[in-house]
């Protein structure tokens, strides 16, 4: 299990170049945890293929468990922006259950570099850096789909157990315990379970 770096947290980049090192670092990061997986990734590999100092790629993320939990936030909000809304007459529930079965596919491209995004997510404690806000995005994310715009902890609580379940399924499904369809189902489910009784209520036909 990778460990998380102690001491201080990641820098954030804010100026255009910053950000642009930032952006060539996360690329990079998603070539190497694609061919090789996390294990045998190498920190100063990625550096030099993002063409930035060892010392540059540590300043914004202290360890590979970090960064990889950095790179599946960034996957997650492109994710976010590709969502479809609610079509007219689809139940919320099933909607949610689309989105999630398409970012299953977009992720499981590459399966052993959402292995390492999920192997780094799962070992990260929650509230250490901004790049661990993961679980925050994807509550946004199924929240605006679902069409919740004031979620109560309820809400919170329902969409936590979503996104567990998501994480769990693909982690089967990396692991060869069940096929690409029987996670599409099993997602569904999971989100109809939970999600259908609480608002889909409004729904006719």
């Amino acid at each position: 299990m990778p460990r998380v770096a102690e001491g201080r947290p990641p820098a954030l980049p804010s100026s255009p170049g910053q950000k642009d090192r930032y952006r060539r670092i996360l690329r990079a990061a998603a070539e190497h945890g694609a061919t090789y997986g996390f294990d045998r990734i190498q920190m100063l590999d990625i550096a030099k293929d993002a063409g930035v100092a060892i010392a540059t790629l540590y300043r914004y993320f202290p360890s590979k468990t970090v960064l990889f939990t950095a790179l599946l936030h960034s996957q997650v909000a492109r994710v976010d922006r590709a969502a479809t809304e609610v079509q007219p007459g689809q139940a919320p529930a099933d909607a949610v259950a689309q989105v999630l079965n398409d970012a299953s596919r977009r992720l499981l491209e590459r399966p052993l570099l959402a292995q390492a995004m999920l192997q780094s997510n799962n070992a990260t404690v929650a509230g250490d850096s901004p790049t661990m806000a993961v679980t925050g995005a994807f509550a946004d994310l199924i929240l605006r789909v679902a069409g919740v715009d004031e979620p109560t902890p309820h809400d919170l609580r329902l969409v936590r157990l979503v996104e567990q379940t998501w994480y769990g399924v693909l982690v089967s499904l990396l692991n060869g315990i069940i096929d690409r369809d029987q996670a599409d189902l099993d997602v569904r489910l999971a989100a109809n379970l939970l999600l259908a009784p609480r608002y889909d209520a409004g729904m006719t036909g």
